[in-house]
């Protein structure tokens, strides 16, 4: 009770009433921030953020508001902060760009969602970056530059700051200093180098004010002291509550242990909070029914409530004092693993105030006093790197308060700040990070000030990262990335923190499991000899330790780091430790003669741990680079011994039950005897981990201080001498004995010796060898061999290899094996070869090869087999060489880029051709059949160049001049070499003799064994002549013999141009012992006419097959004419059998009249087609700049390179037009479109197909299926397309042109009509509002149910049905998106209006998709048909005679008469307006392409006529049009202005366009101020655009229909102008002659006068809706990607929820932004819709189509379902990069995005996303997205 009573008397005098606030605004915060917990009775509500803030302001300016605001503003409004209204209000500056500066950092605080760059070329390392601005103005031409996304907020742009760059990037904002480039940690070369831990970190005292900053504010002392204390008591309060916060959520198991949680409650109240914290692993739904569940609030709520788990990181979900219900929820939530707290309602309150004050502190960071913007951060800086000033005893102590100060002599704030950030949430986390951020950047000292601190509780971070934090993507230690790369605070902080020291303490511990409490111990010193690792343990399974021994290594890798490890030994002395605790951990064990029971997965582990080391360890012998020879002598002497302690078993490291001390054996081998190490590595136990191996051969790679010169001047001859120095020639052996085993059992996996230890063994084989990273251990364990080479003598060498490959036996001349099968020896032969090839001519580290010419040697052989694309190639190069900088420059100038042309293809690279003279098929990177791709292509450039039959490699000199491993070519001359080559040929000979066949590898075998004698031809010609005559094996043959047997051998055939090298070589040194072993055979007549005889023989046999052939074939000729002929004949009587369908594509029957068939098609709801849009002059000055003629490529030729290099980098994307530059979605037309596949079937396969269909769905009940029974889809069994209909075939008609001049089928019709009698059955079938369409010709006529029953031929009319049924279907959906008047549901006549909306949409459709492209030169729109497309729209127009046929049943000619007289009554206006008739709906407010369909269905024979009229019809309609549309444009300022250029089309056009408006008065005046205002040429260019779409349609029309009457004029087709083309195929008179066509004017009169007179006039709401005329383009992306993020917040902000969507989705159709996959945006009521499927109902109907901007890929959706598309984006190497992983830049590819274009617009969506789904087993989920 008395710290109760403490804790008030500590706040306020006994004797004052907590009522009377005090008077000073600090205590007025204090006692705020106290009693505002009870006071609020613990509920948070915004209106308390407002006063915690307005609290913070009074305190933090006292009276000097006026410095921070302008003076019209003396106090901020409610809920605002002070950087947020200085950023609105623009105070001295706020809210624009910071004011040039030199020497000031931008320091740009990176959002989430922010594009931000890296160039290779520039950076000092990869984690310096570039916000988009500096990026944009700095210099990076041909750099190697990558794009990221900023994943949170917290990172920094680095421009500006000396120590991110290699060299100035030269940003014009934030230049540098001149004396800035090396004004940082000098003391590197102090020649103290000893590391030791500090007494203190550096303090605030220590830190200067930041120099050289000219806006400096005048402000009173007392303002900076303010400031001071009111950010200083926040911070206290701050870390005073946190104190008590739990370090991991965790629910007390009863109420007691509840109570004992540490609390700051000082009445110890019984009101708790239950709080649930965000993850990764449970959805959005499952959260929202847990709270639903748990806590009974409504789903209104609980979404609310999981959005703010999401987005803060954790939210209270229940609250009250009901404690055992409490207990109840919380643990009932923890059983599903979702992180949950229960807590005191007054310790959560003041954690939600803690929020606020975060939130506060990071304004204040954003926030200027006057036009100082450093001034606030200052104070922040001190405050932080001030000592803690806690305000009672309460939280003074504890358990739960870490003794920080046992650690850390006089800790500050900041240590506190950092030590508690795993106990804060999501969003906190972040905006501290942007605190320290924005600290870091103020100056050096402040960076050094922030490293130390950090260093200095670094392992607190560590162990609460690796042991406790839930979320470890917020983590305080990714802060590391930004102190650790910088060289200064990290030679400062490993100087005095000791922090590499302590830092490999940590991972010592960690792994040997030192862990209690949630903290990782210190393990005694000697701890990792002795320690035994557990690979099954928790430390080795966490993930976590990665970014560990990455902070290690971005530590080492600064350069004054570096110096320090290669001049301290007390570093190389540690790290060894750590390398000897990994040892030989995890050994295998061969399972000889069962299977391993239990495959385990911890090798993956084991691999994990040892890669991240290896990377170290390759940092690590770097830094000996710096040393000198006798500090590298003292190193390799520190891991020799280690290597020694642990491989003689001289410390427990290594399990004895699984190990035993070294024996050594003798071994005779080529008479003479070696010590060797004994080992069966079949029978023992081998580890492919060795990382002292490792780290002896990263030592030993510095050769340069190894040479002779350099070790002679600290007394030590050589390298030989310094080992002999270390340890005995025994001692090496075994060294080396371990990379030996492991070659060995790489060497008896490959060959199959380790089957049964399964997949495991395999896996780690794999990664062992890996190309990206065997450079880490594979070449690590081949450079040790190779120095035991120079250390020993290299005879044991090679014999302790064939020892330990078990070839010793093999290399005495048996070749029967006890323990290798036959494939099995040879296999091991081949890799024991493989491995002395290697070590003898491998020079990459011998030579300490430069890594730019590594590099270059790398990528050349990569590359020598063939060209490959950009990703192939990095993963046949080493990891580390892949990210250096140098790899791409490199690139360019060994490899020409071959850009990608076609849509599915990828930029490759192909070597240059003066290059291949550089690659060695043996190289040791080969593969077996990688050598002999590479082999054969050098033979094929060499049989080019040379012109031999069969060219001989000679290989290249091994050329290592200096250093150490220049006495490796002597080599060549040992004997136990030569007894190699002779053996692995002679026992070929052997087998291949015994045989009588060549053995298995065979081939592989000899290629390397003559590799090795030619090369050592090559490099030691004489020594190794002689000894190859004098040294003699089996059977007194020696390796002369054996080659020379070989020279004319069958069996050795390929090998005898390379004997033949060889023995010419040994010829000039040694040509007695030559010449008397060769066998010379004679080259005899004989011999050579035998060759040449098989060959002519062979050649007469192919010319008889030839001949025989021709035969034949005339014969079939000649049969093939008689039977022609034979046809023509029948063809005169019966036309129709001309035509061939080919088969059914299921029973592979002929299709004949015998069984009804059909086509397969689909029919598909469609927006697809645009009105012109009345209100936007930027769609008329388009039609302006539109091209003469739709039918020639539109588009510019595509950049000849890629990535193109003339555009324009920097797009601004909020300069494009609104939405993308989208067509609006109001403005679209439905109708619906048919497309067919061309595939034929049977309507009885048809129903056995559909049939199967539905079996299918109900046997994979659970598959989302491509198809839907519902809407009667189906997928083409041939080519996977969606299909809903089968169409019966139209035969094609071949009447002729009609020869009838015009006038006079006026006339004769006119006739004919007066002749017949009045129809009035004909006149009911029509709309009665006077439209003249017929009423069997709609898809929802009651009446087409009771015909089709009626029907005789039910079969035939089933294919008809299918049609019917799929429209009317449609129709009943889509009445709302009609315009059209149409009689109501259930009246005959309603629905879609089939040739207006079925036929009328899909040949508009299809003119659509042909705008822009087509022939250069000739034909026009109909030539381009397809014959699927002609036979669909005949096949439609069949379907319309069935209906018609079908209701006039019983009429002489099927009624096609009565019909016709209609459509003609309708046409003419002295039949349509008497008296007779009822057709009050002037024919101008009709389509006239709808009547031309009509006549098409019922009376081709006059369609050539009918089109005349409806061609002057669209005229008339167009000029009325165009007048309501130029009136709403009103002006044609932003109009270009043009001269007339189509006089000899359209003549007078201003005596048309009065003449047609002259009837009605209103619209008359409005049609002359219209034509008055733009003008006759504009007018006449607006008409040629609006009326060439109905010509073009006319055209697809009549040629499907007539295709002999409307065949394309040979001359003319050249003719620029598709207009004038156009007319004179279709027969037309051009407007220009109608003063000479009576009939025409009359016709036209009478259109004019029924609409001048009609309603529609009158209102100048014309009704007369044009279709936009030009080509059709989707919404404008910006050839470059990254330019889509500049403006993201401008232009990508989603319209219904208003923000910035984190997975954006544009829609390339209108262009809108959506939000998908988000829960803000979701329709609920709908089962969660998403909206990408939402929007897709308002925009493309049944289809959309998308961009998703984050995972760089295309979305298309069609009911219900989707699939996902490549991108139209490619990299800057033709690659496709999905989800932007790569990062590099991105570039539109033109080619890619017109077949998206295509896609679109031929209506391929459906199909291509059923394609999709039929491919894979897809689950669906699509309408979620």
């Amino acid at each position: 009770m008395s710290g109760i009573m403490g804790f008030f008397n500590s706040k306020f005098p006994p004797t004052m009433n907590p009522r009377d606030r005090p008077s000073d605004p600090l205590s007025r915060l204090r006692f705020a921030l106290e009693t505002m917990p009870g006071s609020r009775k613990y509920v948070f509500t915004p209106a308390t953020r407002a006063e915690i803030l307005s609290e913070l302001y009074d305190a933090f300016w006292g009276p000097y508001a006026h410095l921070f605001l302008p003076l019209s503003n003396s106090s901020l409004p409610m809920h605002a902060t002070l950087g947020q209204v200085q950023a609105e209000l623009g105070f001295a500056g706020a809210g624009s760009e910071d004011p040039v500066v030199p020497g000031r950092p931008c320091g740009h605080i990176f959002t989430k969602g922010e594009s931000c760059f890296r160039c290779k070329d520039c950076a000092l390392d990869e984690s310096c970056v570039l916000c988009s601005r500096c990026f944009r103005t700095s210099l990076h031409k041909d750099h190697n530059v990558s794009f990221f996304i900023a994943q949170q907020s917290g990172g920094c742009c680095d421009c500006g700051d000396a120590e991110a760059w290699r060299h100035n990037i030269q940003c014009p904002f934030h230049p540098l200093l001149h004396d800035a480039d090396r004004v940082f940690d000098s003391s590197v070369h102090a020649p103290d180098t000893t590391p030791r831990v500090l007494p203190r970190s550096i303090n605030d005292v220590d830190i200067p004010p930041v120099p050289h900053f000219p806006f400096r504010a005048a402000f009173p002392p007392d303002l900076r002291d303010n400031m001071g204390r009111t950010i200083g008591y926040a911070l206290d309060f701050l870390l005073d509550t946190i104190d008590c916060s739990p370090d991991d959520p965790s629910v007390p198991s009863n109420e007691a242990d509840l109570r004992l949680q540490p609390t700051g409650d000082p009445m110890q109240k019984d009101q708790y909070s239950v709080i649930i914290w965000n993850d990764d692993k449970h959805s959005f739904d499952e959260v929202i029914q847990l709270i639903c569940d748990t806590t009974n609030r409504d789903r209104k709520e609980a979404t609310a409530m999981a959005h703010a788990i999401d987005e803060h990181g954790r939210e209270i979900i229940d609250m009250n004092t009901n404690v055992p219900r409490l207990l109840e929820v919380a643990q009932v939530i923890s059983k599903i693993e979702i992180g949950v707290t229960i807590r005191r309602a007054y310790d959560t309150f003041r954690e939600q105030v803690v929020v606020v004050i975060i939130e506060w502190l990071l304004d204040l960071t954003r926030s200027r006093l006057g036009a100082d913007t450093l001034i606030i951060r200052e104070v922040i800086a001190a405050e932080l790197l001030s000592p803690r000033r806690r305000e009672s005893n309460i939280y003074g102590s504890g358990s739960h308060i870490p003794e920080l100060s046992n650690e850390i002599s006089n800790p500050c704030r900041i240590d506190w700040m950092f030590l508690y950030h795993a106990r804060l949430w999501k969003k906190p986390r972040i905006s501290l990070k942007e605190i320290y951020a924005s600290v870091l950047i103020l100056s050096h000292p402040h960076k050094l000030a922030i490293g130390s601190h950090f260093a200095a509780v670094y392992p607190r971070i560590v162990d609460a990262y690796l042991l406790v934090d839930r979320e470890a993507e917020t983590s305080i230690k990714y802060f590391a990335l930004q102190l650790f790369t910088v060289p200064s605070v990290a030679s400062h902080i490993v100087r005095y923190h000791d922090l590499v020291t302590r830092l490999l303490d940590i991972i010592i511990n960690f792994f040997t499991n030192q862990i209690v409490d949630k903290r990782i111990l210190n393990a005694p010193e000697n701890a990792s000899e002795a320690a035994e690792l557990d690979v099954d343990s928790f430390p080795f399974k966490s993930k976590r330790f990665m970014p560990i021994f990455s902070d290690l290594r971005y530590l080492c890798h600064n350069e004054p780091v570096q110096q320090l490890i290669s001049k301290n030994p007390s570093f190389i002395r540690k790290f060894a430790k750590v390398c000897q605790l990994f040892m030989c951990v995890h050994p295998n064990k061969r399972a000889a003669t069962n299977h391993v029971e239990y495959e385990t997965d911890a090798w993956i582990s084991v691999f994990n741990v040892t890669l991240s080391l290896s990377r170290v360890i390759k940092v690590y012998g770097e830094a000996f680079s710096w040393a000198t020879p006798s500090q590298l002598i003292n190193a390799i002497s520190i891991v020799i011994k280690d290597i020694l302690s642990v491989c003689m078993l001289e410390n427990d490291k290594l399990d004895r039950n699984k190990f035993s001390k070294p024996a050594y054996h003798d071994v005779l081998f080529g008479n003479v005897d070696y010590t060797i190490v004994e080992f069966d590595v079949l029978e023992g136990w081998v580890s492919f981990h060795h990382s002292l191996h490792w780290l002896l051969a990263e030592l030993l790679k510095n050769v340069d201080i190894l040479s002779e010169e350099s070790l002679g001047r600290v007394g030590v001859a050589s390298v030989r001498d310094m080992f002999m120095r270390i340890a005995t020639e025994d001692d090496i052996l075994t060294l080396i004995d371990f990379p030996l085993r492991v070659l060995a059992i790489v060497a008896q996996i490959r060959s199959g010796l380790w089957v049964r230890n399964g997949f495991p063994i395999r896996g780690q084989l794999l990664h062992y060898r890996d190309f990206m990273l065997r450079e880490l251990c594979y070449d690590q364990d081949l450079f040790i061999l190779q120095t035991s080479l120079i250390i020993l003598d290299p005879n044991t060498v090679i014999v302790s290899i064939l020892d330990r490959f078990k070839l010793l036996q093999f290399f005495r001349g048996a070749v029967i094996h006890p323990t290798y099968e036959g494939t099995q020896l040879s296999s091991m032969v081949e890799e024991a070869l493989y491995v002395i090839i290697t070590l003898l001519t491998e020079k990459g580290s011998a030579t300490k090869m430069p890594l730019p010419v590594a590099v270059r040697r790398e990528i050349i052989h990569a590359l020598a087999a063939g060209p490959c694309s950009y990703t192939d190639l990095v993963k046949r190069v080493a990891e580390r060489m892949a990210d250096d900088v140098c790899f791409e420059h490199v690139l360019r100038q060994v490899a020409n880029f071959r850009a990608p042309e076609a849509t599915a293809d990828t930029g490759t690279y192909e070597l240059k051709d003066a290059l291949y003279d550089e690659v060695n098929p043996f190289y040791y990177h080969y593969a077996r059949n990688r050598r002999e791709e590479v082999e054969a292509v050098l033979k094929a450039r060499l049989k080019k160049s040379t012109g031999e039959t069969d060219p001989v490699i000679v290989p290249k000199p091994i050329a290592i001049e200096t250093g150490p491993f220049s006495i490796l070519p002597s080599l060549l001359e040992s004997e136990v070499l030569l007894q190699v080559m002779f053996y692995a040929i002679y026992n070929i000979l052997v087998l291949t003799e015994a045989a009588g066949t060549t053995p298995p590898s065979a081939e592989a075998i000899l290629d390397q064994a003559f590799y090795l004698v030619m090369i050592a031809l090559v490099e030691r010609a004489s020594v190794f002549s002689h000894l190859s005559a004098l040294k003699v094996f089996e059977d007194g043959k020696n390796l002369i013999d054996i080659i020379c047997t070989m020279e004319h051998s069958e069996h050795f055939r390929p090998y005898t141009a390379r004997v033949g090298w060889i023995l010419g070589k040994m010829l000039k040194f040694v040509p007695e012992e030559v010449q008397a072993r060769r066998k010379i055979v004679t080259v005899v007549k004989f011999g050579l006419d035998t060759e040449t005889l098989k060959k002519r023989a062979a050649k007469a046999r192919q010319e008889a097959i030839m001949a025989q052939m021709k035969a034949q074939q005339a014969s079939f000729a000649i049969n093939f004419e008689d039977v022609d002929e034979d046809e023509d004949e029948e063809m005169e009587e019966k036309p129709e059998e001309l035509v061939q369908y080919g088969s059914c594509i299921v029973c592979q029957e002929d299709l004949n009249d015998s069984k009804p068939w059909g086509m397969l098609g689909l029919v598909q709801s469609s927006r697809l087609l645009r009105k012109h849009p009345d209100s936007h002059s930027a769609y008329l000055n388009e039609l302006m700049g539109m091209q003469l003629s739709l039918d020639r490529s539109s588009r510019q030729p595509p950049p000849s390179t890629f990535p193109p290099v003339d555009v324009n980098h920097h797009e601004d994307v909020t300069q494009f037009a609104p939405n993308f530059d989208g067509f609006p979605t109001q403005h679209t037309r439905f109708g619906l479109h048919t497309s067919m596949c061309g595939h034929m079937m049977h309507m009885e396969c048809f129903q056995v197909y559909n049939t199967s269909v539905r079996q299918r769905h109900r046997s994979h009940a659970t598959r989302n299926h491509p198809e839907n029974i519902l809407r009667k889809e189906y997928i083409c069994p041939l080519c996977k397309s969606l299909g809903n209909i089968i169409l019966p075939i139209s035969r094609p008609s071949t009447l002729p042109a009609t020869t009838v001049p015009f006038p006079d089928w006026i006339r004769a019709v006119g006739i004919s009509i007066l002749k017949s009698k009045p129809d009035t059955v004909m006149d009911s079938l029509q709309f009665r509002n006077g439209t003249g369409e017929f009423v069997f010709w709609s898809a929802q006529d009651p009446n087409y149910a009771v015909q089709i029953r009626r029907g005789e031929n039910f079969e035939i009319f089933k294919m008809l049905d299918s049609v019917v049924n799929v429209a009317k279907t449609a129709s009943q959906q889509t009445r709302h998106l009609r315009e059209r008047p149409e009689p109501d549901p259930g009246e005959r006549g309603s629905g879609i209006y089939l040739p207006e909306e079925l036929i009328g949409y899909t040949i508009a459709s299809i003119e659509v998709a042909r705008r822009g492209t087509g022939m250069n030169s000739s034909g026009n729109v109909a030539d381009g048909l397809t014959e699927t497309q002609v036979r669909m729209v005949r096949s439609l127009l069949g379907c319309m005679a069935s209906l018609a046929k079908i209701e006039l049943e019983g009429r002489p000619d099927g009624g096609k008469e009565g019909v016709k007289q209609a459509i003609i009554k309708r046409l003419l206006p002295e039949w349509s307006r008497t008296s007779l008739t009822s057709y009050s709906y002037p024919l101008l407010l009709r389509d006239p392409f709808t009547v031309l369909i009509e006549t098409a269905a019922v009376s081709p024979e006059m369609l050539q006529h009918v089109l005349v009229l409806c061609y002057y019809a669209c005229l008339a309609r167009t000029v009325i049009g165009m007048v309501y549309v130029l009136n709403k444009a009103r002006s044609c300022n932003s109009i270009p202005v043009v001269s007339r250029s189509h006089a000899d089309l359209f003549g007078d056009v201003r005596m048309f366009f009065m003449s047609v408006v002259r009837h009605s008065p209103v619209f008359e005046h409005t049609a002359t101020l219209v034509f008055e205002m733009f003008g006759e040429a504009r007018i006449e260019k607006l008409l040629y655009a609006f009326t060439l779409p109905f010509l073009r349609r006319a055209a697809i029309l009549c040629r499907s229909v007539l295709p002999n009457a409307f065949a394309t004029p040979l001359s003319g087709s050249a003719d620029d102008n598709e207009y004038r083309r156009l007319l004179t195929l279709l027969h037309i008179p051009p407007l220009s002659d109608l003063p000479n066509q009576d009939t025409l004017q009359n016709a036209l009169s009478g259109w004019c006068a029924h609409y001048g007179h009609s309603h529609a006039a009158s209102q100048l709401n014309c009704g007369v809706v044009l279709d936009y005329p030009a080509v059709y383009r989707l919404a404008r992306l910006p050839i470059v990607l990254d330019n889509l993020f500049n403006g993201r917040d401008k232009v990508m902000r989603c319209a219904r929820c208003n923000t910035v969507p984190t997975d954006a989705a544009i829609c390339l159709i209108c262009g809108t932004t959506c939000c998908m996959l988000s829960h803000c945006c979701m329709d609920i009521d709908s089962n969660g819709r998403g909206e990408c499927n939402m929007h897709t109902r308002e925009c493309g109907g049944a289809i959309g189509l998308y961009f998703i901007v984050k995972r760089c890929s295309l979305l298309y959706l069609y009911a219900n379902n989707g699939s996902f598309a490549q991108s139209p984006y490619l990299d800057v190497h033709g690659e496709v990069d999905i989800s932007m992983r790569r990062g590099r830049r991105q570039y539109i590819h033109s080619p890619r995005w017109e077949e998206i274009r295509k896609t679109w617009l031929n209506h391929g969506i459906p199909t291509a996303v059923a394609r999709k789904l039929e491919s894979t087993v897809d689950s669906g989920g699509w309408e979620m997205l």
